[in-house]
């Protein structure tokens, strides 16, 4: 849970607790311990590669719905905006353009709505 905080935020994860149900209880600890406790607490890899491998992958598989949850976290694993827009370009070539066109648009909007955050 640590982890997920410090990547995603304080108010993300309130938020998702908050929202937890018995329905999807065994679903939230599920992907606390598998993708929190275990692939994103690993140090094999930087926590800015492993931002841009995640919305990499979000995006060559269709994804899009996760998508800006990730970009809003880059602010907390160091990937830049470049960084981002380079792994789509992989994204592009190897998955799909349309894919990673659709994920660079909803990359640039997130991305313009945490600078008006920071800016307001």
């Amino acid at each position: 849970m640590a982890v997920r905080r410090e990547v995603l935020g304080d108010a993300h994860v309130d938020r998702a607790e908050a929202g937890t149900t018995d329905l999807d209880a065994a679903f939230q600890d599920l992907i606390t311990e598998g993708a929190w406790g275990t692939v994103w607490a690993s140090d094999a890899i930087t926590r800015r590669e492993r931002s841009m491998l995640t919305v990499a992958l979000l995006a060559a598989t269709g994804n899009f719905e996760e998508i800006p949850m990730h970009i809003r976290a880059t602010s907390r694993t160091g990937a830049t905006s470049q960084d981002i827009a380079e792994a789509l370009q992989h994204v592009a070539i190897y998955a799909g353009v349309p894919k990673a066109n659709h994920a660079l648009k909803l990359a640039k909007a997130t991305f313009a709505e945490m600078e008006a955050e920071r800016d307001g």
